[in-house]
C-alpha cells in the first residue's frame, strides 16, 4: 500500500507542473528513488514555487534559468538564503527526475545564489541544544497522562538516539532488544543518510528503557509503531506524525519553564544537537560524535558543538597555559 500511495503522491505531483510529457520509464524511475518525506518537502517547496510563477505567468516546468534566478531575487527579500536555496534545490531535483534540463546548471542561477549569500548573513540560527540535563529537567516537569508518557519516552530516545523526526516515527516494536546490562538497542532501518535502507544499531541507556517501557505498556503497544498519536480522551492511533514532534518539545520545555526565547529555537533536532553537545563537553573524539549521529562528515557535529570546540581549541589552550585569560592588576 505504501508504494502505491508513493506513486499517486508522485504522479499527482508532475502533473500539477505539466508533466504530463514525461517518459514513463523516467516517472517510474523517479517516483522509486524518492522517499515519501522527499516528496512531501519537494511538493511543500514546490507549491511556493508555482504560486510564485503563477503570479508571474511564468512557466513552472520546464523552468528557464532567469525564471529561476527571478524567483532568487523575490524570496530571498523575505527569506533566509538557506530556506532559499532549499526551495532552488528542489526545483531542480524535479527537473532532473523528470529529464527536463536542470536550471540549476545554469550560471544565471549560480549567480543569483551567490548575490543573494554576498547581501544577506548566511548563518543559519541553531536549534536550541537540549543536553541531557535539560532533557531531565522537561521530563520531570510532566503529568501522568498517556501522553505524558509517551513525550517523556519521546524525548527521552531522540536523545539517546541522536534521531531525526522521519527516523522517531519510523521505529517499530520489532525494532527494541534489551540488552543483558539493563539498556536497549534500537534498530534504525533508514535514515536521511542511508536511503539505501542499510540500518543502523542504536544504544538506549536503562533509563530511557524505563521511560519506554512504562509507555509501552500503559498504551498496550505490543506490535507497530513504538510512537502514536494520543488524543484528548487517551485513546492512541496508529502512528505519530513527524510534524508534531517539534510541538511536543516545545510544550514539554514550556511546562517546564524554559524561557520564551528558547522555546521558540526548540525544534524536533534539539535532542540530537544536545547529545552532540554533551559528547564533546564530555571530551569524545569527532569520529565517536560522527558514529553516533551517522554523519559522513564532520559538519554538522563541528557546526552543533562549535562553541565547546572553540573552548577546546588550540588558541583556548594556549592561551589558558599561558594565563592570558586572567585580568591584569
Amino acid at each position: 500500500m505504501r508504494v502505491v500511495r508513493r506513486t499517486d503522491d508522485m504522479e499527482k505531483l508532475l502533473a500539477r507542473f505539466g508533466a504530463a510529457t514525461v517518459d514513463a520509464q523516467v516517472l517510474r524511475t523517479a517516483r522509486d528513488a524518492w522517499s515519501k518525506n522527499t516528496i512531501r518537502a519537494l511538493r511543500s517547496d514546490l507549491k511556493i514555487f508555482g504560486k510564485w510563477c503563477a503570479g508571474h505567468g511564468l512557466q513552472v516546468l520546464p523552468a528557464r534559468a532567469e525564471t529561476v534566478a527571478r524567483f532568487i531575487e523575490s524570496t530571498a527579500c523575505d527569506r533566509a538564503p538557506a530556506t532559499v536555496q532549499r526551495y532552488v534545490s528542489s526545483v531542480c531535483t524535479l527537473h532532473k527526475a523528470t529529464a527536463y534540463e536542470n536550471p540549476g546548471d545554469s550560471a544565471v542561477v549560480r549567480l543569483a545564489l551567490q548575490r543573494m549569500r554576498r547581501r544577506k548573513d548566511c548563518r543559519q540560527r541553531q536549534a536550541l541544544g537540549l543536553t541531557w540535563e535539560l532533557c531531565e529537567r522537561m521530563i520531570e516537569a510532566t503529568g501522568n497522562r498517556l501522553a505524558d508518557l509517551r513525550d517523556r519516552a519521546l524525548l527521552a530516545v531522540a536523545y539517546d538516539g541522536m534521531l531525526r523526526r522521519s527516523e522517531l516515527v519510523a521505529l517499530e516494536v520489532t525494532d527494541l532488544s534489551d540488552t543483558e546490562e539493563g539498556g536497549a538497542t534500537l534498530l534504525v532501518r533508514r535514515s536521511k543518510t542511508d536511503q539505501a535502507g542499510s540500518g543502523a544499531v542504536l544504544f538506549l541507556t536503562a533509563t530511557t528503557l524505563k521511560l519506554l517501557r512504562e509507555w509501552l505498556e500503559q498504551a498496550c503497544i505490543r506490535k507497530g509503531r513504538l510512537f502514536r498519536s494520543v488524543n484528548s480522551e487517551g485513546v492512541t492511533g496508529e502512528s505519530l506524525d513527524g510534524s508534531q514532534i517539534s510541538r511536543i518539545f516545545k510544550e514539554m520545555a514550556r511546562n517546564a519553564s524554559f524561557e520564551e526565547r528558547d522555546i521558540e529555537r526548540i525544534s524536533s533536532h534539539s535532542p540530537r544537537v544536545g547529545a552532540t553537545q554533551d559528547m564533546i563537553a564530555s571530551d569524545q573524539g569527532l569520529a565517536a560524535v560522527m558514529q553516533a549521529g551517522r554523519w559522513k562528515t564532520v559538519t554538522m557535529a563541528m557546526r552543533y558543538g562549535e562553541r565547546l570546540l572553540a573552548q577546546r581549541g588550540g588558541v583556548a589552550r594556549f592561551s589558558r597555559l599561558n594565563g592570558k585569560n586572567r585580568m591584569s592588576d
